[in-house]
């Protein structure tokens, strides 16, 4: 639904790509960020990783400390299924997020308003695609699995979801979701 990519703050910072790629796989990674998604605070995540990397202290600051140029914007093509499906459906959102950052994109973009109900990994202190969110998201909202449609981008996420009963699609570059809900008589 939206397009986050830390490329979009970090090409402002550094002058080669190269070095930014080197920055991005080698300092703050992803199985670093997917920590604050599961509820560390972003305070303890920035000072760790800069006595760790003391050369990248500033750069190490700025990937929370401007988190929000980090945004692309929505996903529009996605975005706009969510009223047609709602004629019908309720629509949830699961998300790795830090519970930190995440009211930056609540306020930023009006879909969530759209939203039935969120359950959101940095406040539950848990991450797709471990079972517990997946089940806390069933419980809270009253939801059966085998009823629901679950749609992510990420492999790992849907076999998941595959295996608690949901039905799934894996959301890929190369699919129109909207042309993929109605082949499935959903839209």
């Amino acid at each position: 639904m939206i397009d986050w990519n830390p490329t979009y703050l970090y090409r402002k910072i550094f002058d080669k790509e190269e070095d930014m790629n080197y920055f991005l796989e080698n300092v703050c990674r992803y199985d670093w960020n997917l920590l604050q998604d599961g509820g560390r605070p972003l305070s303890v995540a920035t000072k760790t990783l800069q006595e760790q990397y003391p050369e990248y202290h500033d750069e190490i600051a700025m990937y929370y400390g401007r988190w929000a140029e980090m945004l692309g914007g929505t996903i529009d093509e996605n975005v706009m299924l969510i009223k047609p499906l709602k004629k019908k459906y309720k629509i949830y959102g699961l998300t790795n997020w830090s519970a930190e950052t995440i009211p930056v994109a609540m306020e930023r973009y009006g879909f969530f308003n759209d939203l039935d109900g969120i359950v959101v990994s940095g406040a539950e202190k848990t991450v797709k695609p471990y079972p517990q969110l997946y089940r806390i998201l069933l419980d809270r909202y009253r939801i059966q699995a085998g009823e629901s449609l679950f749609i992510d981008d990420n492999f790992g996420n849907i076999e998941t979801a595959r295996q608690l009963g949901f039905q799934t699609i894996h959301f890929t570059g190369q699919i129109n979701l909207e042309e993929t809900l109605k082949s499935k008589g959903i839209l």
